[in-house]
């Protein structure tokens, strides 16, 4: 019997977690094209970063909004490299931490914590759901981001009265030189893909971003309109929606890769 993605060739954006990804998609079958397009690093400045941490370990924040797993990461790796990585533990421990999604619900209870409100759709409106169940009034929230783009958490925040204190741990960066991101577009457009996998947004920012500077527009349409987009949850699936792609897969719950492998493992079976 035949494995069930036996010929199909899936192309992969993931870094992070990549060889992990194509190995699930490899054991079906499938031939994995790997070409991460982004790659994450520490914030360049740790000043502001262990700044907004001893805020958080001298209680100033009521409130911590954690909306990645690898914020949260990150933000330990700079507590341990200043030596106040059980500080900032306990600190976390005695703060209302919300949380966007099972990837940062994950990373707190690696370090033995649960968080106290947890959005019920891994998105900035399901976090901005869950915070209005909360006064807020008069409270300072940090907030760990994941991107520098205004967000409308702040906009929330400061129209009932809290007051934010972001901090930003991570950067992204590119993973793989625009050669190779425009050898990816030409195989889409040129039938060799069948199924296009994002497992974060800034993923689609970078894809979109190549095919402007290389000229390759018309080419990333083409390949996008005969191969299948897969999208890990709902927030890449907002960004691939807002350029006019909307996903062919996406699950609704468990945005996590072994889930994804499923759901694409069932619309090829279809």
């Amino acid at each position: 019997m035949s494995k069930p993605l036996a010929g199909c060739t899936i192309a992969l954006a993931e870094s992070r977690q990549l060889e992990e990804l194509a190995q699930l998609l490899e054991k079906d079958g499938a031939t994995a094209l790997r070409c991460p397009l982004v790659g994450i690093l520490d914030a360049p400045e740790p000043a502001p970063i262990l700044a907004w941490l001893d805020r958080l370990i001298a209680g100033d924040f009521a409130y911590v909004v954690l909306l990645t797993g690898e914020g949260l990461r990150r933000l330990l790796g700079f507590a341990e490299r200043a030596g106040n990585r059980e500080a900032v533990i306990a600190a976390l421990s005695r703060t209302g931490c919300v949380t966007r999604g099972p990837k940062p619900m994950r990373a707190l209870k690696e370090v033995g914590l649960s968080p106290a409100l947890v959005a019920e759709t891994p998105t900035t409106e399901g976090v901005i759901a869950a915070l209005r169940t909360q006064e807020l009034s008069g409270r300072t929230v940090g907030v760990q981001q994941y991107s520098p783009a205004p967000s409308p958490l702040f906009d929330f925040l400061r129209t009932v009265g809290a007051t934010a204190v972001p901090v930003l741990p991570y950067v992204y960066a590119p993973e793989t030189d625009a050669q190779h991101v425009a050898d990816l577009i030409r195989d889409l457009a040129g039938g060799r893909v069948q199924v296009l996998c994002f497992t974060s947004s800034p993923q689609v920012d970078r894809l979109w971003e190549v095919a402007a500077q290389q000229g390759l527009q018309s080419e990333l349409q083409q390949g996008l309109n005969q191969s299948r987009v897969a999208a890990v949850g709902p927030v890449v699936a907002e960004n691939l929606q807002r350029r006019g792609r909307a996903p062919d897969i996406c699950p609704e719950q468990g945005f996590v890769m072994k889930n994804l492998v499923q759901h694409i493992k069932r619309a090829l079976e279809r």
